[in-house]
Parts: structure tokens; C-alpha cells; sequence
């Protein structure tokens, strides 16, 4: 029987550009995990190349620095809030994820990696407060939050509401980063649930009365939730 030579697909060049894009987006993939792990000012970048498998080398061919890199964390982060269909009041786990017991991986790993990340934010923000450069890149981060509830706010406007679309948005997003910065502190109580009533009490005062207590579910932050890092990591490929 003649036998035939086997046939592979033929490899697909990749541009110079498109080496180039997949490898920031693995430096800043690594730059999440090692920012939440070792904080903003204790991270390195030399540690965040061996994160992600490159030297150092290619952190500065594609990043200024250390605050460019974290901020282009909080853009991968923030990336969720672009979209029209970003939903507030969504619950910040899927079902089945709810309340891991102490040592159970995944679920107690991504946990640990929002609350990390939510540190390291605390440190730049402080940093970034002290310097004129850093402080306008950082504001235009904190206006995709604005954009994103304004967004909200203005589709879920009641009749007789005199405030502005934009304080309402102002006033959400100070309860989402306030809340954030009572769970970092230890609040067990400032969580997702929490966060969610106070949010449809800020667009709906009389509305939101009479609606039931909060079921808690841990979490309080937007900014990066639990199912989003477990995402990322999950499809993160090994380096």
C-alpha cells in the first residue's frame, strides 16, 4: 500500500506587531498577578519579566517604566467598564463560585489577587497624587469609572430627579471606590451586596426603599471583581 507523506497546517507568520502586542499583553497579565502579590512600590520589574517568562529587556521595549506598566494593569482591568452592556448591579460571581472555605484554590486564589491589586491601587494613587505627570494619567482612569455610571445613571433616571446625570455618576463612583477601601481595611460587611443597594439607593432613592436586605457575597469592588480574575488566569497560557 503506497502510503502517503503526512500533511501539517502551514504556520502562520505572525506580524512584528502582533509579537509585539501578545507580548505586553503577558507582561501585563504578570504585571496583575505580581502588583497584587508584592504591592506597587515592593513589585519589581525584573520580577514581572520572570513572570511572565521574558527578560527584562522586553519590559522596557515595551513599557517607560514601573507606573506605565501599572497603569496599563488598571487599563486591562478597566476594559470591562468600556462597553454599553457593563452592568453595576450585576452580582460579581457566577453561581456555583459563592463563599469558598479557606484553602480551596481558585476561588479563595482570585480573592486574594482583587485584594492585592486593591492595595497596590491605594499605593499608586498615593504616588501618583505627588506627581503632575502621573496624576493626569490617573485621572483619565478614574473618568472611564465616571463615563461607565454616568452611563447608568443617565438610563436609570427617575421622574422628579433634579441632580444631574454626572453628580449621580460622581456620587456612585465615590460609594464603589469607598466601599473598596472599607473591605481593604477589613469591613467584612462592605461587600458586593452592600455596594449594589447603596448604588440603586443613590440612582432611585424611593424606588430602592423597600427593597430587601443585601445578601452578602464578599465583595465589594468593580475594580477588578473575582469572576474576572479567575477568567484571566484561567485563560492565561503557561510562559
Amino acid at each position: 500500500m503506497d502510503r502517503r507523506p503526512a500533511t501539517t497546517a502551514p504556520r502562520v507568520r505572525r506580524s512584528r506587531a502582533e509579537q509585539k502586542r501578545e507580548t505586553r499583553d503577558a507582561l501585563t497579565v504578570a504585571a496583575l498577578v505580581v502588583f497584587a502579590r508584592d504591592g506597587y512600590h515592593g513589585a519589581s520589574l525584573a520580577g514581572i519579566a520572570n513572570e511572565a517568562g521574558f527578560s527584562k529587556g522586553a519590559v522596557y521595549s515595551n513599557f517607560e517604566g514601573k507606573a506605565e506598566l501599572f497603569l496599563a494593569a488598571m487599563d486591562h482591568n478597566l476594559e470591562a467598564l468600556r462597553g454599553e452592556d457593563w452592568d453595576p448591579f450585576a452580582p460579581s460571581e457566577a453561581p456555583g463560585c459563592d463563599h469558598p472555605e479557606p484553602g480551596t484554590g481558585p476561588g479563595e486564589d482570585a480573592a486574594e489577587m482583587v485584594r492585592g491589586f486593591g492595595l497596590a491601587m491605594l499605593e499608586f494613587i498615593a504616588t501618583a497624587a505627588r506627581d503632575e505627570t502621573l496624576i493626569d494619567l490617573l485621572r483619565a482612569r478614574v473618568r472611564v469609572l465616571l463615563n461607565a455610571y454616568g452611563r447608568v445613571a443617565a438610563a436609570g433616571r427617575p421622574d422628579g430627579e433634579h441632580l444631574r446625570a454626572d453628580d449621580v455618576a460622581q456620587l456612585m463612583t465615590a460609594l464603589d471606590q469607598g466601599m473598596s477601601v472599607l473591605s481593604l481595611s477589613g469591613i467584612a460587611s462592605a461587600d458586593g451586596a452592600l455596594l449594589r443597594t447603596g448604588l440603586r439607593r443613590l440612582m432611585d432613592p424611593a424606588g430602592a426603599a423597600d427593597d430587601p436586605p443585601p445578601a452578602r457575597d464578599g465583595h465589594a469592588s468593580h475594580l477588578p471583581d473575582v469572576e474576572r480574575v479567575r477568567r484571566l488566569t484561567r485563560d492565561t497560557p503557561d510562559a
